[in-house]
């Protein structure tokens, strides 16, 4: 991989190159959205208006072939670093972490020391880093956004919140912001989308009068759950939505198909089974009664809305940087990361919900209530793919990304080439002029980055990121997945469906909709890239689940634990005052029995 001169030692050299790289330096603004499906927005098929995104898209490079983690925090980590997430502190998610796993070196639950940061990088070289949004790697001090490379920070800790107001979403939960490591309280105005926007605006303008480009992290809490919008976003969805969402995942299919967005494989996108951990069948919209079309319409119709909203805000930052005459030195990038999410928390702790939440259909959306969309239209957001957010196939992990800076970046172009999280970081440094640590970090020993650079790609100069005998691959919470080549291997422990949790071998190119499984035609093949994953467990220190290991039951088992912890002197108080007033009775009934 190509390293370039970090352009501090340029700066100190007195280089006559020195006002060309300064000059060529371009700002990066790096915009995650939680939980988008690869169909959501209009340029990947959508239905939803997505007018900002889609721009970027006419404007610059559309990916159909890149892939993230198939769960948010181990994304994040990944994107962050250019690292293993196993390697990082992010092995598993800290909400579904395994017994096993749970205290061990690479399954901290936060971003550990072992890596250098994406923005300390780009700090160290002389940018202007700035951060809103969710972070989600950890709120120790050492693992906060101020201590990882971030000049200014708005920040989420955890991994999602109330879009309205400072509540968790998950029992035993908390919801912390902090504003540059400080605890801040939330403005009376808050909406998430709209929130972050203006704070990362407020940074970058406040930053201005230094003359340093910027680095920009956007991180929205949309569109995950709960999903919460306006009411002005929602009107106009709900009628859209009363087809189902069998008739919204085969319209969204022929668009991406008319648009050459995907190949056609001769397939329908209407499955069987959906392929969650809980739900094994698919559900025929048309076997729901009038009400409950209704009550599910209206999930739909705010999600849509949110997303919306999320766009109207990215808008909002991109149409400040024209304004402030530094669009056209900024180079953007969007995605998601993860697939949409089947999971139905409700059913996980139904009174919390109850209790906490208004989930009324007038309510759906508005302060104080709770929404979730459920496996039938995560299973639409993921059009065309199988499974959802959490799942080694595809619909969990192949997400839209977006690349776009004129004069850099071709107009309206795609690429189909296979791509994955890691390659951002280096990426990144490359176009910026930042060299990779070799090793050490201010003294420190560190993992070298293990992504490759997409800059050959996004400049014209290449058609595809990896060699085509380069090795990808995955492991998180039992599910596994290997890319050589055409061929992507999958594997499942937590797989309800006892069809898809043996090995699979798919030839991804002629089979995007992982639909045919080759294993037992290439029984070499899959002993080929069985291999490469146990030579990744040793080499990337991985532990793995145990065979009984079930994420569901896992989440309610660790939100148990976590609720304990968090609540330890209330509940503590809790039981000596029931304790207190059993004796008091006691000795009441013992006096009164006496006299």
């Amino acid at each position: 991989m190509q390293r370039m001169l970090p352009f501090a030692l340029l700066l100190a050299l007195g280089s006559p190159l020195t006002c060309v790289v300064a000059a060529e330096r371009p700002n990066i603004l790096l915009i995650v959205a939680d939980d988008l499906g690869f169909s959501d927005a209009g340029a990947y098929g959508g239905e939803i208006s997505t007018p900002s995104i889609d721009q970027l898209a006419a404007e610059g490079l559309q990916f159909t072939n890149f892939h993230v983690a198939a769960t948010c925090s181990p994304t994040r980590s990944m994107l962050m670093t250019g690292v293993d997430n196993h390697l990082v502190g992010m092995g598993n998610m800290k909400e579904i972490m395994a017994d096993n796993q749970k205290g061990q070196p690479g399954y901290e639950g936060w971003l550990n020391d072992s890596v250098v940061t994406l923005p300390s990088l780009l700090q160290d070289a002389g940018y202007s880093t700035y951060m809103a949004g969710k972070w989600h790697l950890g709120a120790r001090p050492q693992s906060q956004p101020v201590a990882r490379g971030f000049d200014r920070s708005f920040a989420l800790m955890e991994s999602g919140a109330d879009n309205w107001e400072a509540k968790h979403y998950l029992p035993g939960g908390s919801a912390t912001w902090l504003e540059d490591g400080a605890p801040v309280e939330l403005p009376d105005n808050f909406y998430s989308s709209f929130t972050y926007a203006d704070k990362l605006i407020s940074y970058i303008d406040g930053g201005r009068a230094q003359g340093k480009p910027f680095f920009g992290y956007l991180a929205f809490q949309a569109v995950h759950a709960p999903h919460q919008v306006p009411e002005e976003y929602v009107e106009g969805y709900q009628a859209l939505y009363d087809a189902g969402w069998d008739q919204i995942r085969a319209d969204r299919y022929q668009r991406q198909l008319a648009s050459g967005l995907l190949p056609d494989s001769g397939e329908n996108p209407v499955t069987d089974d959906w392929g969650t951990f809980y739900q094994r069948t698919h559900v025929d919209w048309d076997t729901l009664g009038d009400d409950e079309k209704a009550y599910r319409s209206r999930q739909m119709a705010v999600f849509a809305g949110m997303a919306e909203a999320m766009d109207q805000s990215i808008g909002k930052v991109i149409r400040y940087l024209k304004d402030s005459g530094q669009y056209d030195n900024t180079l953007i990038l969007f995605m998601s990361d993860n697939g949409g999410e089947s999971t139905v928390l409700r059913e996980v702790a139904p009174l919390f919900y109850r209790l906490r939440y208004n989930t009324d259909y007038d309510a759906l959306g508005a302060p104080g209530s709770y929404s979730e969309y459920g496996p039938g239209w995560a299973y639409a957001s993921n059009t065309p793919f199988y499974s959802f957010k959490g799942s080694p196939f595809s619909g969990g992990m192949r997400v839209p990304l977006i690349v776009s800076q004129p004069g850099r970046i071709a107009a309206g172009t795609r690429s189909h080439s296979f791509g994955y999280v890691t390659d951002i970081t280096p990426t990144l440094l490359d176009i910026a002029g930042v060299a990779q640590p070799d090793g050490e970090y201010r003294g420190q020993a560190v993992h070298d980055i293990m992504g490759t650079s997409m800059r050959a790609l996004l400049e014209g100069r290449a058609e595809r990121i990896h060699a085509p005998d380069q090795p990808t691959v995955y492991e998180l919470a039992g599910g596994i997945a290997v890319w050589l080549g055409d061929y992507k291997l999958v594997t499942s422990k937590t797989s309800s469906i006892p069809a898809r949790s043996g090995p699979q071998l798919f030839n991804v190119t002629e089979d995007p909709l992982e639909r045919h499984n080759l294993a037992e035609q290439h029984p070499e093949k899959v002993e080929q890239m069985m291999q490469i994953y146990r030579d990744y467990v040793v080499r990337n220190h991985v532990i793995e689940v145990p065979d009984d290991y079930r994420a569901w039951e896992q989440v309610k088992k660790n939100g148990r634990e976590q609720f304990i912890a968090n609540h330890r002197l209330s509940l503590l108080l809790f039981g000596l005052a029931v304790i207190a007033l059993v004796v008091l009775g006691g000795w009441l009934l013992v006096r009164r029995q006496r006299h």
